[in-house]
């Protein structure tokens, strides 16, 4: 099979199941950001917490080997609320008009990671469609480093608009984007 990639499937992920798997999907985060270990571990805390979270959902990808599935990609978010760090965060980052509009309401896109060894086959876009799918809520927001990069391309294809650029979340030099979309997302378009 030179040439193919493996199957693969996505699927939503129970919330014991996510639990009990964190470890292994945080070693994607840490792979698809370019994070090291100690960034990793210090990220488990906070994931535990928002398996906890209202509306929380999660999703996974999922690679057949020969030892069996392996987990290459996820995806999780929950409601947002006020008193909840990003939320607080974004509110500060948005004009009060548009924080009116987007952040009642709104599911937050956590975290979307594939795997740099499984990215650039739609991976990404399967995950980022099934975990807002049903998520029960008008929007979805998300942040997400404010760069050209696949997943920035992704989300503007998708669906997902300006709704902050430039912003700088307390403990990362980096600038960030603060995206927002209306739910349901479009269907993704065929490429010819």
């Amino acid at each position: 099979m030179t040439g193919t990639a493996p199957a693969t499937r996505v699927v939503e992920l129970p919330t014991p199941w996510m639990r009990e798997h964190l470890h292994e999907a945080l070693a994607i985060y840490g792979a698809a950001m370019g994070y090291g270990d100690s960034v990793v571990a210090g990220r488990y805390g906070y994931a535990v917490q928002h398996t906890e979270r209202p509306g929380f959902r999660a999703v996974g990808a999922f690679v057949e080997t020969p030892e069996g599935e392996r987990l290459v990609g996820f995806g999780y978010g929950y409601l947002v609320t006020p008193g909840q760090w990003w939320h607080d965060q974004v509110r500060n980052a948005l004009d009060r008009r548009t924080a009116k509009q987007w952040l009642p309401g709104a599911f937050e896109v956590c975290e979307l990671h594939v795997h740099p060894d499984s990215q650039s086959r739609g991976l990404g876009r399967q995950l980022l469609h099934a975990l807002v799918a049903d998520a029960g809520s008008p929007v979805a927001l998300l942040s997400t480093p404010d760069t050209d990069t696949k997943a920035f391309r992704l989300y503007h294809a998708d669906g997902f608009v300006d709704l902050a650029r430039g912003y700088h979340f307390p403990g990362d030099s980096r600038p960030f984007a603060i995206l927002g979309a209306r739910l349901p997302l479009a269907p993704p378009t065929p490429k010819d």
